[in-house]
């Protein structure tokens, strides 16, 4: 039996905080705005592994009114949710994410991105897919003022 979830997540760019993305802490001047370290990347990650073990999303199981997921480490809730899926029975067979960004370039941070996060989903980093693109000067994204992620997981019973 095959399983698929879809994953969403938008943070608000500002100064003085880092720019995490996949557990990789980009150079960048802006960073991602959040409860946690705001890596926009795993919780979309996150959401698309909980929306397919049908458990709601992010929110619910490390609400941000909890001072427990205060500047928590993304990563460390992924495997959190990881362990879930496993408890359920079901495994990662591959993941695939687009990061919407206008600034800073992505592509020299893709390979650790899909590494970091093919460690925590216990697949090989062939099976993870990471994609950068820009808002080509639209809406919030191309302005500068945000960074969203979309991702799907596809989980497999074991």
């Amino acid at each position: 039996m095959f399983r698929i979830g879809i994953g969403h997540d938008t943070h608000r760019l500002a100064g003085g905080r880092p720019l995490v993305l996949g557990g990789v802490t980009i150079d960048s001047e802006r960073g991602a705005e959040g409860h946690s370290d705001a890596d926009a990347l795993a919780h979309a990650v996150t959401d698309a592994v909980l929306g397919a073990l049908c458990e709601g999303d992010i929110g619910v199981h490390f609400p941000d009114r909890d001072p427990r997921w205060k500047d928590a480490d993304s990563l460390q809730l992924l495997a959190r949710v990881m362990w879930l899926a496993r408890e359920r029975g079901y495994r990662v067979v591959n993941a695939d994410a687009t990061v919407l960004l206008e600034q800073p370039r992505l592509r020299p941070y893709i390979e650790e991105m899909r590494a970091r996060l093919a460690g925590v989903l216990g697949v090989e980093i062939d099976c993870v897919s990471v994609k950068a693109k820009s808002g080509e000067g639209l809406d919030a994204v191309g302005e500068g003022r945000a960074v969203t992620v979309q991702a799907v997981v596809l989980l497999e019973q074991t």
